[in-house]
């Protein structure tokens, strides 16, 4: 199978509403940098820096995850999913995706599509065209989304649409 002559998906910016933004920067890379090893499945899965500012005033809790639009599934692949992280945190420190043990107050991961509570690494099939991993925060407008730490991370995205102030993105590509 050809996995290249595939359509190239959409960025998922693109089918949601249209939200005021805010910057997301990383340690690790820029946006549209590749990936650095570290980050990817074969690298150690270690979840990248992220921190964010600008984020609307009356934010109460973040949503964080990390979601590859290329994958060769109709819907995509969930990296990672964190939610009901405290507006007081504005940062989280490489390799907090390990596990809750490494995340304040009341965020917890949700499972990702490897089935794991924790960030799943770059791992696009070999010999298949460069992937976008976007990372997401979402500013919102409520301490917690309500949900149970068995929700999926597409649960929590389309909760968090219903809650969401502002936005913020960022691209890494991977390719092996």
């Amino acid at each position: 199978m050809d996995l290249e002559s595939r359509p190239i998906a959409p960025h998922p910016d693109e089918a949601l509403p249209k939200l005021p933004t805010f910057t997301l920067t990383s340690n690790a890379a820029n946006d549209m940098q590749v990936m650095p090893a570290a980050q990817t499945a074969p690298g150690g899965s270690v979840s990248p820096h992220l921190s964010w500012s600008g984020f609307p005033a009356q934010t109460q809790s973040f949503f964080v995850y990390c979601f590859d639009p290329d994958a060769p599934t109709p819907a995509g692949y969930w990296h990672w999913g964190i939610v009901d992280i405290p507006a007081e945190i504005t940062e989280l420190d490489e390799g907090a995706g390990e596990s809750d043990l490494h995340l304040e107050g009341p965020a917890f991961h949700l499972l990702n599509d490897a089935g794991q509570a924790s960030y799943y690494g770059a791992n696009p099939p070999k010999g298949d065209r460069e992937h976008r991993y976007v990372f997401t925060v979402y500013a919102l407008d409520t301490p917690s989304l309500g949900l149970d730490d068995d929700a999926s991370i597409t649960t929590a995205s389309f909760n968090a649409l219903f809650h969401a102030l502002a936005k913020a993105s960022l691209t890494l590509t991977f390719k092996q």
